[in-house]
């Protein structure tokens, strides 16, 4: 178990201090919801959360059977609904360096990995998650 301890600084933004590293995150509320926007927002870390732990367990599964996917770029994209206003959906498209060929077997563990990572399962189904995956310049659902 981690504790991260998040303190409000007022004017719409918080610093969340994980305490075992010493690392910080500064998050400012977004323009369009009177914030300064001079930060992740809260729901621009939860939706970057997603590729990262995506990336992870992917990684995980990477080196456990011998591949790279060092280089890989997540591209995130969140929809705002309103009313109340939420994260409607995270778009991710997880790009793969150029010139790394995966055979089809790895290409289904990868994306196997990706919609099974613990933020994937732990979103609700009211948060539509659309994920694509580009090996070699070729995009991939």
């Amino acid at each position: 178990m981690h504790t991260i301890e998040v303190t409000y600084e007022g004017e719409l933004r918080t610093r969340a201090l994980h305490k075992p590293s010493g690392t910080e995150i500064v998050t400012d509320a977004p323009v369009d919801n009177k914030g300064r926007g001079a930060s992740f927002s809260p729901t621009d870390l939860a939706s970057t959360s997603l590729a990262s732990c995506m990336m992870t367990i992917m990684g995980i599964l990477a080196d456990s059977h011998g591949f790279v996917i060092d280089g890989t770029l997540a591209e995130v994209t969140k929809v705002m609904a309103s009313d109340p206003r939420r994260i409607a959906e995270i778009h991710v498209k997880m790009i793969f360096p150029e010139g790394i060929t995966y055979d089809e077997k790895q290409k289904i563990m990868i994306k196997r990995a990706a919609h099974t990572c613990p933020v994937a399962l732990s979103l609700g189904e009211q948060v539509v998650q659309n994920i694509s995956f580009v090996f070699n310049g070729i995009e991939e659902k």
